[in-house]
């Protein structure tokens, strides 16, 4: 089963810049999105469906062209749970989720905290999600969790992270957060392939940055420790640039 996360910074402009022919050549079984900025209704949802995502699912903010997740699958979900049912989260279209025999599959965006307000809400939906996550792994134990998290864990997770140490998404409160999200029992996938630096999934639109691979690994495939021994590959897909964002894709035993 090969699973991809992409936040498309919007899905109309990535479809302009070729997403549905990208779509097509990787050709993952599930592909989660982040930041569509669209309500299903505003999208030609034909495109997906002649790629081959029949099954197409949509939790969009309330407030129109901002945040929004959507999953695009070949074969139908067990089961959709769109939201976590904790309101302020589900306002802004933030998770979203498929259910494929043991193995659950969700979309998450993860606040930016821009400034202090929204550092402050990125805070509380980080520990309240935590405790979301907790609770659902009771039920469904195999689950996977990819998306924008808008935080780099370590120092190798970002191009300077000297000058970025007091900068929102590399915050130490941000990155104990993610220790400690690691910590219940999830595997960072990409990191379990590649120890490697220079790795990244988030490039500035300003100063030449992509070109210069000045970027942030902000996008992740957290994977609960009960499918480690089924856990295969993940990679950062970085040539796809319908986006600031590029693609990961990691493939698990189903």
């Amino acid at each position: 089963m090969t699973i991809a996360s992409y936040n498309v910074n919007g899905i109309r402009a990535a479809l302009n810049k070729g997403f549905i022919e990208w779509l097509q050549s990787v050709g993952p079984d599930v592909i989660c999105l982040q930041e569509i900025k669209a309500m299903k209704e505003q999208v030609d949802v034909a495109l997906f469906e002649a790629a081959g995502y029949n099954y197409h699912y949509w939790f969009s903010a309330q407030k129109k062209g901002y945040s929004g997740v959507a999953l695009l699958c070949k074969q139908e979900p067990d089961h959709i749970a769109y939201g976590t049912g904790i309101d302020y989260m589900d306002f802004e279209g933030r998770n979203i989720r498929a259910d494929f025999g043991d193995i659950s599959v969700m979309s998450m965006y993860l606040p930016s905290g821009t400034n202090m307000d929204r550092l402050e809400f990125k805070l509380k939906y980080m520990a309240d999600f935590q405790k979301y996550a907790d609770e659902l792994r009771k039920e469904r134990e195999n689950l996977i969790v990819c998306g924008d998290y808008n935080i780099c864990h370590e120092a190798i997770d970002i191009h300077d992270p000297v000058r970025n140490k007091n900068v929102s998404g590399f915050l130490p409160v941000e990155r104990e957060w993610m220790s400690s999200f690691i910590n219940s029992g999830f595997i960072d996938s990409f990191r379990n392939f590649n120890k490697e630096p220079h790795n990244y999934t988030w490039w500035s639109y300003r100063a030449n940055a992509r070109n210069n691979n000045k970027g942030w690994r902000l996008d992740y495939g957290m994977v609960n420790e009960s499918l480690k021994d089924r856990l295969r590959r993940c990679v950062i897909l970085s040539e796809a640039k319908h986006s600031d964002h590029c693609p990961i894709l990691l493939e698990i035993e189903k």
